[in-house]
């Protein structure tokens, strides 16, 4: 048993090791239900104000989960006091319901673009950065938002440093 509790180990130190491009990683648990009124936040402090970065929202959900999409509120605020509010729009399930992501069939893992897609995100102000993010989910038809999201059981917040450099040629 503990050869087997060590060749894990080793594995997960070697992936790690081989991510180079992370900068920040982290994430919190969701417990039994995602109540519409709590943001989860994330600190993090920004690594520099010259180089670009792509930022990312991590999702875990299991089959609890009943719907093909998923749109949340993202609030990043600055150092000095500027907040950029987002409503962003994420799909889950293909049509015929089967959940996108990575992992088992009970849970799929999602890496979902924030930041940085169409053009890289530069972090303008040195200093402690605060994402929050809430979900706005409702059914179809209703104009009252879901009070509890169910399935969701894990949401992170990554940080990517992109290859800026000048290869020479």
């Amino acid at each position: 048993m503990l050869k087997k509790v060590s060749f894990i180990l080793l594995i997960y130190l070697f992936v790690q090791s081989c991510d180079t491009n992370y900068v920040f990683d982290t994430y919190e648990t969701v417990e039994k239900s995602w109540g519409h009124d709590k943001a989860i936040q994330f600190n993090f402090t920004a690594p520099d104000s010259i180089n670009n970065y792509a930022l990312f929202i991590n999702l875990r959900n299991n089959k609890d989960y009943r719907y093909n999409n998923l749109f949340l509120i993202a609030e990043l605020s600055y150092p000095n006091g500027k907040t950029l509010i987002d409503t962003l729009e994420y799909q889950m399930a293909k049509p015929n319901g089967e959940f996108l992501g990575t992992g088992f069939s009970d849970l799929k893992e999602n890496k979902l673009w924030y930041k940085g897609f169409n053009e890289p995100f530069v972090f303008e102000e040195l200093g402690d950065y605060q994402l929050k993010l809430k979900h706005a989910m409702r059914k179809n038809g209703e104009v009252e938002g879901l009070k509890q999201l169910e399935g969701i059981t894990d949401i992170g917040f990554r940080i990517e440093a992109l290859n800026t450099y000048n290869n020479g040629n």
